[in-house]
């Protein structure tokens, strides 16, 4: 991979960047502290497996009211304003759920920060999309996609350290930090050029809307039921395998001590890591759809194969999985960044990212409920299925490679 073109960007184009894969580093890290502790949860406060299902549930939920709440917000504000307001909310409410006194308090918290997590994409990858060029910008937004990856790695980090001494409170506010990234955005990182062109015409959002229920609609649905089965298989996976690697044999899990699957969740944030920022070298080179088709059917292949694996085959096939199972995300960015007009830009990926993450929150739910008859293990095979829905949809999309935003 030839990492020259981040020489060559503009300070704008890397502060753009930077900004934009921070905010989704700790996106990642803030949500996924939640799976890192769930089953220290469950034991403090009591709860079933479907329960504790239920909670991510609401969080995913929520994150597509706010998904179409800041994409609204992007559009007519600017995607800079914004991305500091989703930022703020994430991390407040983070912290919140530390201070929770019970399941209500819990599931409350956990809403209110999935609005911000449901904003923070679409504003980060819309910044993004229209600040790089257009022979770079796959590229970019895979850079910006591999951070959720560093993020979910800080998570397990976090809890690995946090956890033993201070317990789950402790780790949940450590998720006030984030906050801190504001600063340096409100100060340091310019608005989208494209964003600012467009506002200067006074192209009005009636106009956006109408046009893109002519000439986008069916677009929007496939992207929206793409993103929904890929999300599906994703969250059903990615927030049961911490519990899966730490619960007992007899729960269908593999019996590990947290440091040891800590360790192993990290090993998988490399595979995670590269699957992101790959993803944009080849669909540059060999076009947007092929790679994304690619990457989900691998995906698909390899979860019935790591939920029978055992011992030194967990550790190989975990970054794998990680591989392909979540560097097709990249993909879906480029592809909606690319699908939609700038005036409702990210309107539009806000809605079809999150409404089917919204739809993918019954995942959670689903695993912990089937977890409980049969075991995690078993459980895994619905997220196999829902990888190859995507497949199959993801077949439906346009080339978009060499689009010039306007």
């Amino acid at each position: 991979m030839n990492w020259s073109f981040i020489i060559s960007a503009s300070p704008r184009e890397r502060r753009a960047l930077l900004a934009s894969m921070l905010g989704w580093m700790l996106d990642g890290m803030d949500v996924t502290l939640y799976a890192m502790v769930m089953s220290e949860l469950m034991r403090s406060l009591n709860l079933t497996t479907s329960q504790a299902g239920l909670l991510a549930s609401v969080t995913l939920v929520s994150s597509a009211l706010g998904g179409v709440l800041f994409g609204i917000l992007a559009d007519r504000l600017g995607r800079r304003t914004a991305m500091i307001m989703s930022i703020l909310a994430y991390s407040l409410f983070t912290a919140a759920c530390g201070l929770s006194r019970g399941i209500v308090d819990l599931a409350i918290f956990r809403a209110l920060l999935g609005l911000g997590m449901g904003g923070e994409w679409a504003t980060g990858a819309a910044l993004v999309a229209e600040t790089w060029r257009a022979e770079h910008r796959a590229k970019a937004m895979g850079l910006m996609q591999s951070g959720f990856a560093v993020g979910y790695a800080l998570a397990a980090l976090i809890a690995a350290i946090v956890l033993p001494r201070w317990g789950w409170r402790a780790v949940f506010l450590v998720g006030i930090f984030p906050a801190l990234l504001t600063l340096w955005v409100r100060r340091g990182v310019e608005e989208s050029p494209v964003w600012l062109a467009r506002k200067s015409t006074e192209v009005s959002h009636a106009t956006g809307a109408q046009t893109i229920s002519r000439s986008f609609l069916s677009m929007l649905v496939v992207t929206t039921l793409m993103n929904a089965a890929a999300l599906f298989g994703w969250w059903g996976l990615f927030t049961w395998i911490p519990s899966f690697l730490a619960l007992p044999a007899e729960q269908g899990g593999r019996g590990l001590t947290l440091a040891t699957s800590s360790t192993w969740i990290m090993v998988m944030q490399a595979g995670m890591w590269l699957g992101y920022v790959s993803f944009g070298f080849f669909s540059d080179l060999l076009g947007r759809r092929r790679i994304y088709v690619a990457y989900l059917l691998l995906a698909a292949l390899l979860v019935p194969f790591y939920a029978r694996a055992r011992g030194e085959a967990l550790f190989l096939l975990g970054p794998l999985l990680a591989f392909f199972g979540t560097g097709h995300f990249t993909g879906f960015g480029i592809i909606a960044a690319e699908l939609f007009p700038t005036e409702v830009r990210a309107s539009a990926m806000g809605l079809a990212y999150n409404f089917g993450r919204a739809f993918s929150a019954g995942a959670p739910w689903m695993l912990g409920t089937l977890a409980g008859r049969a075991g995690i293990d078993s459980s895994f095979w619905v997220c196999g299925v829902a990888y190859l829905v995507a497949t199959l949809l993801a077949l439906a999309l346009p080339e978009t490679r060499g689009r010039t935003l306007a």
